[in-house]
């Protein structure tokens, strides 16, 4: 309904108002009077949808931009792929630069630069300048940097990554310091011979060169330090003190006191068990195995190590002899790690020797293998063994692995050059049953 009001200006429109609608006649002036209302709509559209909305606008796109210009086309499509290559190149790169964890045993804590708590390390972990690593009183870890140098951390140490210097097509820079405790330090055959890798501790520098190994260890109670040669050269700084290390000597840095250099005793070579070699026994408990090594001058006894962990955290089995070889028994079926360190008149021991692993295997009929030696030729001095095995099967000739075998089992492998006369090639094999065999063949290199 209208409402409005005569004055003197004339009639003047109202603002229009709509009677209140009774409740209880509702149902009566329904059918007279529509009521307002707002109706909404709506249509659901999935991710799936729009993703494929997004690909064909592209695709028209492209497609138009072909045709109106191949030139900018292809420009436009090189971008792109040189941006994802660039991307996943630098995150490739980004990678092998960091240093790793590459074995781990015992309790290993690992505090980042950015952090302030202690964490348990783990394969995935990665180090960086600044980081700490700490080992407990049974803790192992080998870190190896991106140029192949590695840092072995031994129980109750704590060290500091100092320096990790990988820039592209430029020599290598990397180091740790030792705030406590002992590393053993092991550099590669570097591309770059400007390369470094040092070890810092108290207010010293040991910098070794290209293949070399040493151990150096830091008492912060004492202040007193010392680097062992293993392999190799190092230079020693302290201050203005500069001495230059050759193999199998010692450089001993007292608290008070000018540095010394000594010499020190080889580390005895092993000989067998073969590295890598699987021992076979119908009762492995009571099978006797010979361990043996090359002796080392002025060396008065030998301690033999054996492990089930290539760190030597929980040795089974350890004995001291006179002589440079010894027979073990009492060792259950696995794979075990050893290696032998020398001491002379003076209680003085060597470094540590190179590590052998072997495997002892129960023989039984479920675990034969085929292996057989079809034919040996003579090239020179080198030998080539020609045989067959079960695929899958491992090889192992003269302690050496076999690296190609074919997908039917033949496998061909050449030795080493060889001495003139007569030679036993042992070729021993293990198949994924943990079955075992052994065939050897005599060769005789004329003079």
């Amino acid at each position: 309904m209208l409402d409005f009001k005569i004055g003197a200006t004339g009639a003047q429109k109202l603002v229009p108002t709509q009677t209140p609608i009774d409740p209880r006649r509702t149902s009566d002036t329904a059918t007279n009077q529509k009521i307002p209302r707002v109706e909404v709509y709506w249509h659901a559209v999935t991710y799936k949808t729009v993703a494929v909305y997004i690909i064909l606008a592209a695709a028209i796109i492209f497609g138009v931009l072909y045709v109106i210009s191949p030139n900018l086309y292809q420009n436009t499509i090189k971008k792109i792929s040189t941006a994802i290559d660039n991307s996943d190149s630098e995150a490739v790169a980004a990678s092998q630069t960091q240093a790793k964890f590459v074995n781990l045993d015992g309790k290993v804590l690992v505090k980042k630069v950015s952090s302030v708590q202690w964490v348990q390390a783990d394969f995935h972990t990665t180090l960086d300048k600044g980081d700490l690593v700490q080992t407990g009183p049974e803790g192992v870890a080998r870190i190896t940097f991106g140029d192949r140098t590695s840092y072995t951390v031994k129980p109750d140490t704590l060290i500091t990554v100092e320096e990790n210097s990988m820039g592209s097509n430029k020599p290598t820079s990397v180091a740790v310091h030792i705030n406590t405790g002992s590393v053993d330090l092991a550099t590669p055959n570097w591309a770059s011979p400007d390369s470094k890798a040092a070890v810092t501790f108290e207010d010293s520098t040991a910098q070794l060169a290209s293949n070399s190994r040493a151990a150096v260890k830091a008492d912060p109670e004492t202040k007193e330090s010392e680097v062992v040669m293993a392999r190799g050269t190092a230079e020693v700084q302290r201050g203005a003190e500069r001495i230059e290390l050759a193999q199998f000597q010692k450089a001993t840095l007292p608290k008070d006191g000018r540095i010394t250099k000594t010499d020190v005793l080889a580390p005895p070579e092993p000989l067998q068990p073969l590295n890598l070699a699987p021992i076979i026994g119908e009762n492995p408990k009571q099978t006797s195995i010979h361990f043996e090594w090359k002796p080392v001058q002025d060396a008065v006894s030998y301690t033999i190590r054996i492990s089930t962990t290539t760190m030597f955290t929980k040795a089974v089995k350890q004995a001291t002899v006179s002589g440079t070889g010894t027979d073990i028994t009492g060792l259950d079926p696995g794979d075990y790690f050893w290696n032998v360190v020398a001491t002379d008149a003076k209680k003085q021991s060597s470094e540590v020797s190179d590590t052998f692993k072997f495997t002892l295997v129960q023989q039984g009929k479920t675990q034969e293998m085929v292996l057989e030696i079809q034919d040996t030729q003579l090239h020179g001095h080198v030998a080539e063994i020609i045989g067959h095995t079960e695929p899958g099967a491992a090889i192992i000739v003269n302690g050496q692995t076999v690296p190609n075998i074919g997908a039917d089992g033949s496998f061909r492998y050449f030795t080493d050059p060889l001495t003139p006369g007569e030679h036993t090639i042992v070729v021993i094999g293990q198949n994924r049953r943990g079955g075992t065999n052994k065939q050897q063949v005599s060769i005789v290199i004329p003079r």
